[in-house]
């Protein structure tokens, strides 16, 4: 049989048919998968069929065929026998959705098939059937089996075992085993060697990405590649590994993740090795929760001790943006990120969010086709109703799918996730932990997060949520230089022609804060600049300059901040600024594991809404004026008498005298005028202790006093109308059973224009 795809006149061949058929994009989906699994998997034609009817119907589960069905072999085939693989097939744009195929999932469940597998040739997804009953849930395994081992009962079992849950585990291990490989064959330290199992990741991320070959990017492959590519090389080519590199850096070019002359700088043979490894983990179609978990885990083992500051741990991660309950459409950012995990929990958070809505959408979809009337309908008609249930599924698929530049899960990863750290390891870490997490890395950048880059400047934010460094300070020798300006004019137009709109100069007035302040101290840029040096206290005024009006941080502090006399001035420019919704003490064990040495606490602020930084401020100066009137009587005479000069002028001892009663006084009005303040801007502040936070000092888990306090506060706030939550609802809207809408809802439910979101 001729394995080369045949097309021509809007016909593609179908050889397990052996007859043309019209070209649609599932149709070609199905052809170019059947082709793989003749040329990758092994399988005879004989062997297999597409387009083939299963029973056992039940109502709502739709009654089309199962697109391919592959037995163990001829024979069983022929004799009607059990299958072993069944395979739906989706039109190459439309996303895998695992909710979506418990139709598909039945089809092989009763054409007894141990394997079922969801294709759209860029995304490929198996899942183990479990006879004899329909689960809540799919369980993923890595691949199927190849026609080689179909009929050894016990390679097919071990594929069957490999699951998600298994996955994870030993995945975190083997990225341990591989950077293991790496210090022990090339004696690199181990920071420089997780730059090389990024750098290989990186790459079969890429491979499996396209994905148009081999289901991973295994040894076998690798050499069958190298083997091709060297047939066409010259002396003067790059080895072939080293050539993958260059190809995934031209790829991820626009996201900085590596220095244009960067290499890999292991031998081929620790390559390999790693490859190898690695072959049994599908990076494109391992779930996120999988491979994310994983890396974390991975980086938690290898940088703990020496880079421990840059994790913060995940019970506070996970605590702190559930009392900041980010919303689809805030825009959120992290100034420190580390290694990305307050920015990778938002995400997942809102992502959360979208796929519940879209979930949701789908159940009012079957509940307005798959009615009574459904089950009075003929086969032929029940096949229509599904077809248009499907259609209406993949569209909302759309949704979900980051490629379609008008998914609302596009909008949240590009347009709402930004970061920057100062330490260029860690903004690349960032990079690949998001990546691993189902994305939201275009917005992490390398840079001082005291200084603006991209999306990154004053009133933009919805929501931060940080842990800043802690105990240095910022050098009042440090200045602002040459080199802190941004000189790549494609991006800054790029920048400009995204943030500058309407008639609003946003990113060209960003620009300004360094280049209109070279050679000035950093410190200049920053009122608390000339109050404090510490970087915590610095970084509290950039998080608030950031916020929009209205806006709400999360940040982990240094008790100190709170209860240091030094730092009072600190805490009165905060509260002139913003209202503490929520202070958390939490046990100093809890960033041991992490290397940390200082008892944190966790604040939360709310900056002051734009009626608010009025009210503060005419109740600032009225309790001003208010106070000096009052003391106007006593601070008077005694200003008058230092004031006298000449003959008339005070013996020294009594002018000294006289300035300690001044300064007594200055205090004194100073004190009672916070104090009228704050009697009049008065607002409750909840403060909360726990003693556990989940975390032990060794890193083990413990009790989590945070999950209740949790629930407990958002009760609270919502009872209290602690901030506005803007929460932009999205409706959408059937037409002919074909054309959807989205038609989103603003803030005041009043509906948008309607939107097609999908292609």
């Amino acid at each position: 049989m001729e394995n080369t795809l045949q097309i021509k006149d809007n016909k593609i061949f179908a050889p397990l048919l052996n007859k043309w058929l019209v070209l649609k994009p599932e149709e070609k989906v199905r052809q170019q998968y059947i082709q793989r699994l003749i040329e990758n998997y092994g399988f005879s034609p004989d062997q297999m069929a597409q387009e083939v009817k299963v029973s056992n119907s039940q109502r709502g589960q739709g009654r089309a065929m199962a697109d391919i069905v592959i037995w163990k072999s001829k024979e069983d085939k022929n004799e009607g026998n059990h299958a072993a693989i069944v395979v739906e097939c989706k039109a190459e744009h439309l996303t895998i959705r695992e909710e979506d195929y418990f139709q598909g999932y039945n089809y092989a469940s009763w054409a007894g098939a141990d394997f079922f597998v969801t294709t759209n040739l860029k995304e490929t997804r198996i899942f183990r059937v479990i006879k004899g009953k329909i689960p809540k849930r799919l369980d993923e395994v890595v691949d199927i089996p190849k026609a080689s081992i179909i009929n050894n009962a016990k390679k097919v079992d071990a594929l069957l075992k490999q699951t998600k849950a298994f996955t994870r585990d030993e995945f975190s291990k083997l990225l341990f085993k591989c950077h293991n490989i790496i210090r022990n064959n090339d004696k690199l330290s181990p920071e420089a060697a997780f730059d090389e199992i990024s750098k290989i990741l990186f790459i079969k991320i890429r491979y499996e990405r396209e994905n148009s070959n081999a289901q991973v990017f295994s040894k076998e492959q690798f050499i069958k590649d190298k083997e091709a590519y060297n047939r066409y090389s010259s002396s003067t080519s790059r080895p072939f590994y080293q050539q993958l590199f260059e190809n995934t850096k031209e790829e991820f070019k626009d996201d900085d993740l590596f220095d244009p002359n960067e290499s890999i700088r292991i031998r081929e043979n620790s390559f390999e090795a790693i490859v190898k490894e690695l072959e049994t983990y599908n990076l494109s179609t391992t779930s996120d929760d999988v491979k994310g978990i994983a890396f974390e885990q991975f980086l938690g083992r290898t940088f703990r001790g020496e880079l421990g500051q840059f994790f913060t741990p995940r019970t506070i991660v996970d605590f702190m943006v559930d009392v900041l309950d980010p919303q689809e459409g805030e825009i959120v950012c992290d100034p420190c990120c580390g290694s990305g995990g307050f920015l990778i929990k938002a995400f997942e958070y809102v992502r959360a969010k979208i796929e519940e809505d879209i979930h949701q959408e789908k159940e009012k979809i079957k509940e307005k086709y798959y009615t009574a009337e459904y089950e009075k309908l003929s086969e032929k008609k029940k096949e229509e109703v599904d077809k248009v249930v499907n259609d209406l599924f993949a569209k909302l698929n759309q949704e979900l799918d980051i490629n379609n530049p008008k998914s609302r899960l596009r909008v949240l990863s590009y347009e709402c996730i930004f970061g920057t750290d100062a330490n260029p390891r860690m903004s690349r870490t960032a990079k690949m932990n998001m990546i691993m997490h189902g994305d939201g890395h275009g917005g992490v950048h390398h840079n001082d997060g005291l200084l603006n880059v991209n999306g990154i400047f004053d009133n933009r934010f919805d929501v931060i949520l940080t842990n800043p460094p802690f105990g240095a300070r910022v050098e009042k020798s440090l200045k602002i230089t040459e080199a802190d300006k941004y000189k790549d004019a494609d991006r800054i137009k790029k920048y400009k022609e995204r943030y500058d709109v309407k008639g609003n100069p946003a990113y060209s007035n960003a620009l300004k804060q360094i280049n209109d302040n070279i050679g000035k101290p950093l410190l200049s840029l920053y009122e608390t600049g000339s109050m404090s040096t510490l970087t915590e206290v610095l970084f509290i005024e950039r998080c608030l300059n950031l916020l929009k009006p209205g806006g709400r941080i999360g940040i982990v502090l240094p008790e100190g901040v709170l209860n240091n006399s030094n730092l009072q001035k600190i805490r009165d420019f905060v509260e002139s600024k913003a209202k503490i919704v929520l202070i958390t003490s939490i046990p100093q064990d809890v960033f041991i594991a992490s290397g940390a040495t200082v008892k944190p606490s966790l604040l939360f602020f709310k900056k002051f809404t734009e009626e608010e930084a009025k009210t503060y401020k005419k109740l600032a100066l009225q309790a001003k004026k208010d106070i000096e009137a009052k003391y106007q009587p006593q601070i008077a005479p005694i200003k008058s008498k230092l004031a006298l000069r000449g003959k008339e002028a005070l013996p020294a001892d009594e002018k000294k005298e006289l300035r300690a009663e001044l300064k007594v006084l200055q205090q004194t009005v100073e004190t009672e005028i916070k104090a009228q303040i704050k009697e009049q801007f008065n607002y409750e502040i909840p403060i909360a202790e726990v003693e556990k936070a989940g975390i032990s000092t060794t890193g083990a888990k413990i009790d989590n006093e945070l999950e209740p306090l949790a629930k407990e506060f958002t009760e609270y706030r919502l009872s209290n109308e602690l901030w506005e939550n803007i929460i932009n609802k999205v409706e959408y809207q059937i037409v002919d059973d074909s054309t959807m809408y989205r038609i989103p809802l603003s803030g005041d439910n009043k509906a948008q224009e309607p939107e097609i979101f999908y292609s």
